[in-house]
């Protein structure tokens, strides 16, 4: 029989609105002690009154200190849900991708709080970020093995999150990963290293729009800004773009848009540049060079809510720079993985940008996170990604 975590009074409204997390100070902790729950131990959630709101895991320690995993009191969290979980997961995917080169499962948005996975075709990059997770990884491996049969499962497990939850920081790697790991994205092959790579080794989420930046690129000079493996560059160049220029800080990721230039038979109009991307923005300008397409997708400034401010001044000068190296009616897609930074916010910064230099930018397309980075209605959190496409002219 499970233990109760009972909440506060009417601290349940957010749950039967259908958000999954409870915070601690939502916990009546005179009922329920949260010094009297192991961290990942499952139990079963109540509101006031004692009315079960389903079962959930909980970390004592965490201000998110529960997780709901279902509203069914009955529910266990063993092999049987994780594999029904995971079953849902893929046929949504399925219904947008025919190729296996995909997130699989999206955290909360899938019903599965704590878990993120990636799939680089028989390769599976793991990332479990709570304790709750954590506790059940034998199960998620045996889940993901009885299903797939995988080459080789990746445990990516360094990032911030599992710090906060009292986890251990560590790369793991189950079954035989071959040396070069290839997907394929928008008619464009990318070699992806899983082991070393940033976050999960790849990011799927921005897909949709790089599908976009492809049909404006025929015989223009581009500049990818912040270009990790070349994700943007290398969309644009085997679209037919006369020229790829991909800045970014990290020369490992840089060696990686080499390799992929020349895996899609376009290192001749590929070049790279390493160093801080304000500076090197800055650089170009003092160079008067100039560039038909300039796209600015930058690591999250803002991770917290405190570091808006700041955060809001790197938007507006990072996409000021970018305009300061724009041609004439030049385009200018400007990206945000800041939770934080809302769809208008990052609109404002771009205006604000432009007026400060004295230009026009006109919004005439946006992009979103891709359909295997569902969104939950009820959880703000799983939305995550901008994009905005401006034509960027004098001032009217």
């Amino acid at each position: 029989m499970l233990a109760s975590l009972r909440l506060k009074n009417n601290e349940d409204r957010r749950i039967k609105q259908g958000h999954l997390w409870v915070f601690s100070n939502e916990v009546d902790t005179e009922a329920t002690p949260l010094k009297n729950f192991a961290a990942g131990q499952v139990v079963l959630i109540e509101a006031s009154n004692g009315k079960p709101l389903g079962v959930g895991y909980v970390n004592p320690n965490t201000l998110i200190c529960a997780r709901l995993l279902s509203r069914d009191p009955k529910v266990e969290l063993n092999l049987k849900f994780l594999k029904k979980r995971i079953q849902a997961a893929q046929a949504l995917r399925e219904l947008t991708y025919a190729e296996p080169y995909y997130r699989l499962v999206f955290a909360e948005a899938d019903g599965l709080p704590g878990l993120v996975v990636d799939r680089f075709g028989d390769v599976f990059s793991v990332q479990i970020s709570t304790a709750g997770m954590e506790a059940v990884k034998e199960l998620i491996v045996q889940v993901l093995q009885n299903l797939y049969h995988p080459q080789a499962i990746v445990f990516k497990n360094q990032l911030s999150a599992r710090e906060l939850e009292g986890l251990a920081l560590y790369e793991e790697v189950l079954g035989e990963l071959p040396e070069s790991l290839l997907i394929q994205e928008n008619g464009t092959q990318f070699a992806i290293p899983v082991q070393g790579g940033q976050k999960t080794g790849w990011f799927y989420d921005h897909r949709q729009s790089r599908a976009r930046l492809q049909q404006l690129v025929q015989g223009k000079r581009v500049l990818d800004v912040f270009s990790y493996l070349g994700g943007w560059g290398l969309a644009a160049a085997t679209a037919g773009a006369a020229e790829v220029t991909c800045v970014d800080a990290s020369e490992s990721a840089l060696d990686g848009v080499d390799v992929n230039a020349a895996l899609n038979g376009v290192s001749d109009k590929v070049v790279t540049i390493q160093g801080n991307a304000f500076d090197v923005l800055s650089a170009l300008r003092a160079e008067v060079q100039k560039f038909d397409v300039v796209i600015v997708d930058p690591p999250a400034f803002i991770k917290r809510k405190k570091d808006f401010k700041q955060g809001f001044e790197a938007y507006k000068r990072i996409n000021e720079l970018a305009m300061r190296v724009l041609e004439k009616d030049g385009i200018l897609v400007s990206a945000s993985c800041s939770h934080h930074l809302t769809r208008d916010q990052l609109l404002s910064a771009v205006q604000q940008a432009a007026r400060h230099i004295d230009r026009q930018a006109q919004l005439f397309d946006q992009g979103h996170q891709a359909p295997d980075h569902p969104v939950h209605p009820a959880i703000p959190e799983s939305e995550y990604i901008k994009t905005l496409f401006f034509k960027v002219g004098p001032s009217w």
